[in-house]
């Protein structure tokens, strides 16, 4: 490991463990410990859940639901977004309905969903790819349209055709805002499935939340909440990670966040 690269892990480990030191004595001396569990009583709970199978099970489905949503999504939208982004024709006739329901968060159709697709995986799979989507697509259009006129003449003088000029100038050059776009959907993702499966599931992280105040069951909560902070920190990472070992040459300059 490089010393800047240790010594950033080194600092971001030590803010962490003065997180959970600063959070245990709160809730030994000035909170409630029923509100406000400490992380040992948290710890305690996880570990229950693990020993029952209850915690595993409703993460594997979590993730399933987001990650099938996510790149379902992203593989609608990043066509979408190229073609906003090369004709202006297309671009005039979208633009309406995209700023129109990308504004409308995807969790007011969680009813309307489920009166058309069920209470089933399809319905909520649906929803991420809706939440995933406009994000997506703007992202993707941005990029396309933020692509220097000059590299496009360029590329004309040197006898492009359109076609070529789409998949070896366009679509590399946009790929970094795909890149960032399908990151900040990845959160919108873990956002929309909690909310999702807290009202209309009987299964996933959310479900858990939602159904443990019902045992009175606060350290559940928050055992919950801890593993889709978790969750989602370990698949920003694995995505960061995908980014700088496979599509290096294009995302140079933004791996570095």
């Amino acid at each position: 490991m490089a010393p800047p690269v240790r010594r950033h892990a080194l600092i971001a480990s030590g803010g962490v463990g003065a997180f959970i030191i600063l959070w245990q004595l709160t809730a030994m001396y000035l909170v409630d410990p029923f509100f406000l569990p400490t992380p040992t009583s948290v710890l305690i709970g996880a570990v229950n859940l693990l020993s029952q199978g209850t915690l595993i099970s409703y993460v594997a489905v979590s993730l399933l639901r987001i990650f099938v949503g996510w790149a379902l999504g992203s593989l609608l939208a990043i066509p979408i977004g190229l073609f906003i982004g090369i004709s202006p024709l297309f671009r005039a006739l979208v633009d309406p309905f995209i700023h129109f329901f990308r504004f409308i968060p995807a969790i007011a159709f969680l009813t309307l969903f489920m009166v058309w697709f069920g209470v089933g995986e399809t319905s909520k799979i649906l929803l991420i790819m809706y939440a995933t989507g406009f994000i997506v697509t703007i992202n993707t259009a941005t990029g396309v349209t933020s692509i220097p006129q000059e590299k496009l003449d360029a590329g004309r003088v040197l006898g492009a055709n359109p076609r070529q000029l789409f998949f070896h100038v366009t679509v590399p050059a946009s790929i970094p805002f795909i890149f960032v776009g399908m990151r900040l959907a990845l959160a919108s993702s873990f956002l929309v499935i909690v909310a999702a499966e807290m009202l209309a599931a009987n299964s996933g992280l959310g479900y858990l939340i939602w159904t443990s105040r019902l045992f009175f069951r606060i350290d559940w909560m928050f055992t919950g909440i801890v593993a889709i902070g978790i969750l989602g920190f370990l698949s920003d990472r694995l995505w960061r990670w995908i980014g700088r070992h496979f599509l290096y040459r294009y995302l140079r300059e933004i791996t570095r966040y």
